[in-house]
């Protein structure tokens, strides 16, 4: 088995998890797998960085001394809002010459300004999605997937995503043994699926401003399996259909059909995730009526079947 070097560039403002969650994930698949990876960090000068957290981080070596990667890590974080030319310059010439590119958060802005994701899939932080979108046109980005690969250059979302992408390319080099054990010895999930959503109904949709809206909201997330078609919802809300779906959408963000197909996909996938009750209970807990219903808004949304989902994402305990 050949050993690949992992490369973690460090500059000043980066965000810490963005580097020390993959890092750990890496870190821990060559101790259960001696030899897979040599795991390496560097600066551009090689001195050390403070994070956008205040912790300082002291790299291995400088960039121009770093050993050539099979992975290269580009972390996220106010760094990457006005990065040092010479930072982008060197990805821009680095870059295509390591066989894996990987960016976490808002890592993939380093990514665009070296034009490296031109004509790519990609995504980024949520809170940056369509400024990523808007700054680099040529780029296709995706704001929901958690993390997106297009051919050898990989993207994940915010923070904590990285941790998945990386568990995605350990078990991708290594098996999927060797990354379960990773993500159990971190106490976290296998992983989760890639076009998982970013983030809750809740997180997604704006909180209404008027009280009957909001409190509607919070009702509709304790019942996905209500009568939650807009003609009740309005009379829950004391307005017309028509005033009530022109007022929700015009607070939230989105109709209010929408929200509802959100909170019920994020209820069942939570059930799934946390519960061993079976798909056809689960389907009416979420306000779905039948498995096959469910079926269809998992793979639509998500990309995987509900028993797939759960394959993926809650492990089977360890005996």
């Amino acid at each position: 088995m050949a050993q690949r070097t992992v490369l973690f560039v460090l500059f000043d403002g980066v965000q810490s998890l963005d580097v020390t969650g993959p890092l750990e994930v890496f870190a821990g698949a060559e101790k259960h797998a001696p030899g897979s990876y040599r795991v390496r960090t560097a600066s551009l000068d090689g001195a050390p960085v403070r994070t956008s957290s205040g912790l300082n981080v002291v790299p291995d070596s400088s960039l121009e001394e770093a050993p050539a990667p099979h992975t290269l890590v580009l972390p996220g974080g106010e760094g990457t809002r006005r990065p040092d030319p010479r930072l982008v310059d060197w990805v821009r010439g680095q870059g295509p010459r390591a066989a894996r590119l990987v960016s976490v958060c808002t890592g993939a802005i380093l990514l665009a300004r070296a034009g490296l994701l031109d004509g790519r899939r990609c995504t980024t932080h949520w809170a940056y999605c369509a400024t990523l979108a808007r700054d680099h046109p040529a780029v296709r980005v995706e704001a929901d997937p958690i993390f997106v690969r297009d051919g050898t250059v990989s993207t994940s979302a915010g923070v904590t995503a990285g941790i998945d992408l990386a568990l995605a390319l350990v078990e991708e080099d290594l098996g999927r043994d060797t990354a379960l054990r990773v993500a159990r010895h971190l106490v976290v999930f296998l992983r989760r699926p890639g076009n998982q959503a970013q983030f809750s109904a809740q997180l997604t949709a704006q909180t209404a401003h008027r009280d009957p809206l909001r409190d509607l909201q919070q009702w509709i997330t304790e019942h996905p399996d209500g009568d939650l078609g807009v003609d009740a919802l309005a009379a829950r809300a004391a307005l017309s259909p028509r005033h009530f779906a022109r007022a929700f959408r015009a607070e939230t963000g989105m109709t209010p059909g929408r929200y509802v197909d959100r909170v019920r996909l994020e209820h069942a996938r939570r059930l799934l995730e946390d519960t061993a009750d079976g798909v056809e209970e689960i389907s009416r807990a979420s306000g779905y009526g039948t498995p096959e219903a469910m079926r269809r808004a998992f793979v639509r949304t998500l990309g995987a079947a509900p028993a797939e989902y759960r394959r993926r994402f809650r492990p089977a305990p360890t005996a």
